[in-house]
């Protein structure tokens, strides 16, 4: 007996077709169900969830048109193969528009019969192994944290993810500025691609043909056209990462896009238009490279319609367990690992220690464990809590008095933060009075609105 092949529902009002699919079906190790009318069909389909249906067009009373049209209502995923006579060979053609995946004429063909069920039935593999990895993909991209400063940020990214507003995502390396700008993507409802773009790592001379593409013999190893990133993220997103690493002259032509959305491949003088949605992000201070004459004003001003702040890891910290849950699942599915526990030592390890890599550092560092084992992760001195002269620069700080004030204006920052602006709240954990605290709010010009914006 050969090994199950797979179901088939085959819908046919003709007992002689269907005992002759059922026999050839059978023979090559498929599974069938009958149905001998449209309605029959149309349930059997619901009920049996079959891998394929083979579904004659001409039938009394629900024809295969009516029942292709149900099934497409009902949400059903299994490929259907139209069985046509030969006066029903354009209205086979037309279920294949409506959604049909083939046709069959009669007189059936057995050798047809075998491989386009093959092909289906491959195409549904497919299908469902796309959607998988399409899952695992949102799940790997996915914003994990319930902190109310998360929460803030998560509202923020999808109102202005409605709009094709251009937004600029900022914040320390590390915070997920990605998974900020995936977010507005996806949420966009937009139907073209996300694309990515390092600014950072692609060479200066190799940047615009990266970005706009370029034409066959346009400079020494251009053998072939090549579309740009802008082209390819048309009707859908572009994320320049690192953005500030562009140079002046790459930054005019990025600006040209932004404003008229026509971009020119190196080499060519033909303009092209492409609807693109743009996401910037940057770990500088652009205001500062501006004033430093690395990066252009109006450039900043396109992209900055609408900033958004990634937070910091030492921000959310209450967001730690559900992150380390999150990148021990995925290591573990990545790797085909059994799940496993994590004793009390490691969780406080991750709780208590200090996160300059951000995010990024605490996916490393779980995965380091999950590798070398708790005791070797959590005896090495550099995973330890980090010394504070390991996290501050002194350079800035001329004298003691200078040193201590924006020390204690950056404790005061974390504090409000982390106890989500609430005044009373932050005076109580710091241990001073409130009317103190509203002093320091004062003496620093601390606006806690803006803290938490």
């Amino acid at each position: 007996m050969k090994p199950n092949k797979g179901k088939i529902l085959v819908v046919d009002d003709d007992a002689a077709i269907r005992r002759s699919l059922d026999k050839i079906l059978k023979y090559e190790g498929y599974e069938t169900v009958l149905a001998e009318n449209g309605s029959q069909g149309v349930n059997l389909a619901l009920q049996e969830e079959p891998d394929l249906i083979l579904l004659d067009i001409k039938m009394p009373r629900m024809d295969g048109i009516e029942v292709l049209q149900t099934l497409i209502k009902q949400g059903t995923t299994s490929p259907v193969v139209m069985i046509s006579g030969h006066g029903t060979i354009s209205t086979a053609v037309e279920a294949t528009q409506l959604g049909a995946f083939d046709f069959l004429e009669k007189p059936l063909d057995r050798e047809r019969i075998l491989i386009v069920a093959r092909n289906a039935l491959e195409k549904k593999t497919l299908q469902e192994a796309n959607k998988v990895l399409q899952k695992r993909e949102v799940g790997r991209y996915r914003m994990v944290g319930e902190h109310p400063q998360m929460g803030k940020l998560k509202d923020r990214i999808d109102r202005v993810a409605a709009t094709n507003a251009t937004v600029l995502v900022t914040g320390e390396s590390g915070t997920g500025k990605e998974l900020i700008a995936r977010r507005i993507h996806e949420s966009s409802g937009r139907k073209g691609p996300f694309v990515q773009v390092n600014c950072a790592a692609i060479p200066e001379e190799l940047i615009e043909s990266e970005l706009f593409g370029h034409v066959k013999g346009a400079f020494t190893g251009a053998t072939d056209n090549q579309l740009g990133k802008f082209q390819l993220a048309d009707g859908g997103t572009i994320f320049l990462d690192e953005v500030a690493d562009m140079s002046l002259n790459t930054q005019a032509k990025v600006l040209r896009v932004l404003q008229e959305g026509e971009v020119q491949a190196v080499g060519s003088n033909k303009v092209l238009t492409v609807d693109v949605r743009v996401v910037a992000a940057t770990n500088k201070d652009l205001e500062k490279q501006i004033e430093e004459n690395n990066f252009r004003e109006d450039l900043f001003f396109r992209l900055n319609v609408v900033p958004v702040r990634s937070l910091s890891l030492n921000e959310r910290r209450d967001d730690i367990p559900l992150l380390v849950d999150h990148f021990k699942k995925q290591f573990e599915s990545d790797n085909g690992l059994k799940p496993r526990g994590m004793s009390k030592e490691a969780q406080a390890f991750f709780q208590t220690h200090h996160y300059r890599g951000n995010i990024r550092e605490l996916k490393n560092l779980v995965e380091r464990l999950l590798i070398l084992g708790e005791e070797e992760v959590l005896q090495t001195p550099s995973s330890g809590v980090a010394k504070p002269t390991d996290r501050i620069s002194f350079e800035g700080f001329t004298t003691l008095k200078k040193f201590k004030e924006e020390m204690e204006r950056e404790f005061l920052i974390a504090k409000l933060r982390q106890n989500n602006g609430n005044i009373s709240k932050t005076a109580e954990a710091i241990d001073t009075p409130r009317s103190n605290l509203y002093k320091k709010l004062e003496l620093y010009k601390l606006n806690v609105e803006e803290l938490l914006s």
